[in-house]
């Protein structure tokens, strides 16, 4: 059974699913190693959908800064000390602000107030969850209605691939929604040891509300959101404080736990991703070397599932032991 690291990118355009899976995996090797972790095998596969939004990828040979094809936010090894700073101030800023956002937007059966707004919102600085979550379309944006089906699609034939092996999910960004949904109404779902969500938006209101919408569709219950029923062992969510995109930070108190008492477990990380001395604390390769990502891919890695005879040397094991202790507390008296 192999190891497998399964990734989704998040909004905007991206360079070649080549490169960006290149540099995914490197930026989990540089933090496995930072750590003092031994690499151990895994197979690591990027689900690459940037492509359905823009007509070509970010290109390396560009050098032109005006050109929208220029990559300016490259792969780049992260410094070998971390500066991260506590934020208590802003941390009961964003716990207000989200609080408020809740109850100004959402009602207790998740439907949204002022759609008007958020739609606008959406168009504006989020187009491509915009199209995502399109359902609504003229005859010229027909094909705007089928991304999110393409989208989910690629991601469940690329987690079908690998149903027979342990599998670490990681949403990025956007990519949190689109592995979140799979997991969620993806029909038969494939089980993941880990589900992991980095830089992620699924705490603010919209989001939740289009989870609440499409769970009603699904004739579940739409009162409380919950893990999905696929994720078997984990569900980890990091975020840094200074990440606009996960300004709900904290998850656990926005999703209970599945059947299997798995729900979010939240981490407060420093992304240290800097490009010509500027920081972008949302950035992929930041969060996928941070030291806490890395023990918790570490842990996976290393971990072994236990084989039908472990289990039984193991119980026999115990049970001598256990008899040996008691024959120690009454001796026979010959």
């Amino acid at each position: 059974m192999a190891k497998v690291i399964i990734g989704i990118h998040g909004l905007g355009n991206k360079p070649s699913k080549e490169i960006l899976e290149k540099w995914w995996r490197m930026a989990i090797e540089e933090g496995l190693i930072k750590a003092g972790h031994q690499i151990k095998p895994f197979i690591f596969e990027l689900v690459y959908w940037a492509d359905l939004m823009y007509e070509k990828p970010l290109d390396l040979e560009i050098s032109d800064k005006d050109s929208p094809y220029y990559l300016l936010q490259k792969y780049m090894p992260g410094p070998e000390i971390l500066f991260g700073e506590d934020h208590p101030k802003r941390k009961k800023i964003l716990d207000f602000l989200t609080k408020q956002l809740d109850s100004i937007f959402l009602n207790e059966d998740f439907s949204l107030n002022y759609t008007y707004l958020t739609d606008t919102i959406l168009q504006r600085y989020f187009k491509d969850l915009d199209i995502y979550y399109k359902e609504k379309c003229k005859d010229e944006d027909a094909q705007k209605c089928e991304i999110k089906k393409v989208i989910r699609q690629r991601t469940k034939t690329i987690l079908e691939k690998y149903k027979k092996d342990e599998i670490v999910l990681i949403g990025h960004s956007m990519g949190s929604i689109i592995a979140y949904d799979v997991l969620s109404f993806s029909e038969p779902a494939t089980p993941v040891n880990t589900f992991i969500t980095i830089g992620s938006p699924l705490g603010i209101p919209i989001v939740k509300s289009k989870i609440a919408k499409e769970l009603e569709q699904n004739h579940f219950n739409k009162t409380q959101l919950t893990t999905p029923p696929s994720v078997v062992k984990n569900w980890f969510n990091f975020s840094d404080i200074e990440d606009k995109v996960a300004i709900d930070y904290q998850l656990g108190d926005d999703f209970a736990e599945n059947k299997l008492h798995v729900k979010p477990i939240d981490f407060e990380v420093y992304n240290d991703y800097t490009i010509n001395g500027e920081r972008n604390p949302h950035k992929s390769y930041g969060y996928l070397r941070t030291p806490k990502f890395s023990e918790k891919i570490n842990e996976f890695l290393q971990y072994r599932k236990p084989t039908v005879w472990n289990k039984l040397t193991s119980n026999i094991r115990k049970l001598l032991i256990k008899q040996a202790r008691q024959a120690s507390r009454h001796p026979q008296h010959l």
